[in-house]
């Protein structure tokens, strides 16, 4: 029996709710009988548009929906608390080249930085969510490749790498001091992919350590 568009968007809206963590198209067909994508991404457009005056919105980050506080209201909900972790210079430095440049191996890392880069540093910005191992570029050495995560793009706000901030946008709104100017080159953005797929890359299910540095993990 065919569902009326009334109750599929009722059944997205309902699943959206009780889902731990965002979902995507195909994961809510899934779960809601084998629906088609395309009758279930109609649906979340068409939730999307009721909830967009209200106080939770609708929102899809990396090809994942959920739903959250209207960023007007996100004061009321906001408490005041000590800053838990606060990324390093090197930390933040690392996490821009990830996503300007990714997949990006640590030795292309170090090469746009000009420093080595403790592996330390990566493993923060692993267990912060932000970048994950990719796989391993088909190059001799077949080197570990990084890349951004939905939780990345959740974070700041992002619905995909195509909404990063340029240099230009950066330098108007204070962002950048004279030392950061060195930066430039390692923000000059590839052409965004969000699969994040190349000719060149292979994904891999387990990972070899690389040679880690003796460098303090904050760089």
């Amino acid at each position: 029996m065919t569902q009326a568009p009334d109750e599929i968007m009722r059944s997205v809206e309902a699943t959206l709710f009780a889902a731990e963590e965002p979902m995507s198209v195909e994961a809510l067909a899934g779960h809601l009988g084998g629906l088609e994508a395309p009758v279930v991404r109609e649906a979340l457009r068409d939730l999307q548009a009721h909830y967009e005056k209200r106080g939770v919105q609708l929102v899809e980050r990396g090809k994942r929906w959920h739903f959250e506080t209207a960023p007007d209201l996100a004061h009321l909900l906001r408490r005041e608390r000590e800053q838990v972790r606060r990324l390093s210079r090197a930390a933040t430095e690392v996490l821009a080249i990830v996503a300007y440049h990714e997949p990006v191996s640590r030795a292309e890392i170090e090469s746009i930085r000009g420093v080595q880069t403790a592996k330390g540093t990566l493993d923060v910005l692993m267990e912060a969510g932000w970048i994950r191992m990719a796989g391993r570029r088909e190059v001799p050495g077949r080197p570990v490749i990084y890349a951004t995560t939905p939780e990345f793009l959740e974070h700041f706000g992002l619905s995909s790498r195509r909404d990063l901030p340029g240099i230009d946008e950066l330098r108007a709104a204070g962002l950048l001091d004279p030392v950061d100017e060195a930066l430039d080159a390692a923000m000059q953005p590839d052409e965004p992919d969000d699969d994040g797929e190349q000719d060149d890359i292979e994904d891999a299910d387990e990972f070899a350590d690389e040679d880690d540095f003796s460098a303090d993990p904050n760089g």
